[in-house]
């Protein structure tokens, strides 16, 4: 009898602990893991900053918000407000951006789930959604501490049992003490193969039905299999820019089966959207991070130096669905620069017209470089020496980038659109410090087939955006557009592979951080097709 009870005893303490392990529910693939720092890039007040919002341990609780520039700027404040959803109670504070270890500035929240973060810098304002999650603990510890308890109790009251001479209840207790035991360790053994428990303040799961109450304004529609693709309308405020003149690109995001706005994208590499802006020759780049102003509205302040057609790729991700690619053109109005020369004057470097295989940085002429590469914004005419100018070629509202301090750079007042990133000469001493040539392995790749593009680097590079660097590639038409990562090459090497899907040409921009800001190097691409397609 003792014997049956006990072998029950320890089958349905197993069953209970298969059922835990076996029923637990998975997180969700974009839910942020519990404690984990949740990091947003933004393009705000002419500056690249990224904004972390530290995990918090327990509600009422605080919560820690500090921002890391990723270019020069002098203690960019940025206003902090944040706000839960489900109460509206706000806490208010004020950041101050640092290219290193940023003060966190540390505000109240009193409960889990959905929150906003309003961010204000200079005249510029974003919204960002978030989630507050705490950890509420797992049935698996609730096993493991229970199950010790209890055989710890069932083992003492045995000892008792037996010392006054009841056999049969000593060994019935001493039974149950071992299989709470054994349910602990076995517990232990399989916890790391548990799905993690879904935390306090995570979204609903998905279902079949539409939203309704809470969370309904965006009209989204929450299908287990998947969420539609999201519909965009590119358009620029004022609706026809001229050539320097500061606009705003705006993105309206619109759920195709509902016509209403899509206010759910995730955080991928560490930005709701990634928005690429280039000109058709490709002498103009922008890597952006738009503001979110209104649900299902991004933002972006930028400025083109000469008019014509720009094209746009936006990348995003919708939750419960998958990345996506948005493409759209942009035309910029109003007359050339009068400095602009003939193309066949472009600099040597120009992404357009230079084989990265045959340019040497050590015999690049600085006098064949295009001074419509350089920034009329940054000039200071006070260290041009007129001795030197040749007024054919120069305008005199350029700048010598050596004769620029960083340190007195005005965030407020800098337009990151305003730097033409894509334009500049990378055999030039840059925020790198260094001077990069790609290297191309084959030296003419092959369409279809993979080929490995490496960079030296300086000393001192630090991730942007979750990554060492990144290359970014764009066909000479723009009907193609391609983002890839750095490997993890050993060194002061990044190192990138990707596979060219036709012949052609192909303009390419690789870049990284240091602690000066974010580099960009230009070059292009040649690639032949495979022998099989000839």
């Amino acid at each position: 009898m003792i014997r049956r009870l006990r072998a029950a005893a320890v089958q349905v303490l197993c069953l209970i602990a298969v059922l835990v392990v076996g029923t637990a529910v998975p997180a969700a693939a974009h839910n942020v893991t519990v404690g984990a720092d949740l990091r947003i890039a933004q393009t705000i007040a002419g500056a690249e900053v990224t904004v972390v919002i530290k995990g918090t341990p327990r509600v009422p609780g605080p919560l820690r918000i500090g921002v890391i520039a990723y270019q020069p700027v002098t203690a960019l404040p940025v206003g902090l407000e944040v706000r839960s959803v489900e109460d509206g109670r706000t806490a208010t504070a004020t950041a101050r951006a640092a290219a290193r270890d940023p003060q966190y500035a540390e505000l109240r929240v009193n409960r889990t789930g959905p929150h906003e973060l309003k961010l204000s810098a200079g005249n510029e304002v974003a919204v960002i959604p978030f989630r507050v999650l705490v950890d509420r603990g797992s049935a698996g510890d609730f096993l493991i501490y229970g199950g010790l308890f209890v055989a710890a109790m069932l083992l003492v009251g045995g000892l008792l049992t037996g010392a006054l001479a009841r056999r049969g209840t000593a060994m019935l207790l001493a039974a149950g003490a071992a299989a709470g035991v054994t349910v602990a360790v076995m517990v232990i053994v399989f916890e790391p193969w548990m799905p993690p428990p879904v935390p306090d303040g995570a979204a609903p799961e998905a279902s079949s039905e539409p939203l309704s109450g809470a969370g309904s304004e965006t009209g989204s529609r929450v299908v287990t299999g998947g969420r539609p693709y999201v519909q965009t309308r590119v358009a620029t405020v004022p609706a026809r820019p001229a050539a320097g003149e500061e606009f705003t690109l705006r993105i309206d995001l619109v759920d195709g089966s509902t016509g209403r706005p899509v206010d759910d994208l995730t955080v991928h590499h560490e930005a709701l959207a990634h928005v690429v802006v280039t000109s058709e020759d490709g002498r103009y780049f922008r890597h952006l991070h738009p503001l979110r102003t209104a649900p299902g509205r991004l933002e972006v302040r930028l400025r083109a130096d000469r008019p014509g057609r720009y094209l746009t790729h936006a990348e995003l991700e919708r939750e419960n669905s998958g990345g996506q690619l948005a493409t759209a053109t942009v035309t910029i109005g109003g007359e050339a620069p009068l400095s602009d020369p003939p193309s066949s004057n472009r600099s040597a470097t120009d992404p357009a017209t230079t084989d990265p295989a045959t340019t040497d940085p050590a015999t690049t002429d600085p006098a064949t470089t295009d001074p419509a590469t350089t920034d009329p914004a940054t000039t200071d005419p006070a260290t041009t020496d007129p001795a030197t100018t040749d007024p054919a070629t120069t305008d005199p509202a350029t700048t010598d980038p050596a004769t620029t301090d960083p340190a007195t750079t005005d965030p407020a007042t800098t337009d990151p659109a305003t730097t033409d990133s894509a334009a500049t000469d990378p055999t030039e001493t840059g925020a790198g410090g260094v001077g990069a040539v790609p290297r191309l392995r084959p030296d003419v790749p092959v369409a279809g087939r993979p080929a490995t593009i490496e960079l030296d680097a300086p000393a001192g590079v630090r991730p942007w955006l979750g990554m060492a660097g990144h290359l970014l590639i764009r066909s000479q038409d723009g009907t193609f557009f391609g983002h890839v990562h750095e490997m993890g090459a050993p060194g002061s090497r990044l190192r990138f592979t990707f596979s060219f899907p036709q012949a052609g040409r192909y303009l390419a921009w690789a870049q990284y951080a240091t602690g000066e800001g974010v580099v960009t190097v230009p070059f292009a691409v040649d690639v032949t097709a495979s022998e099989a397609t000839r």
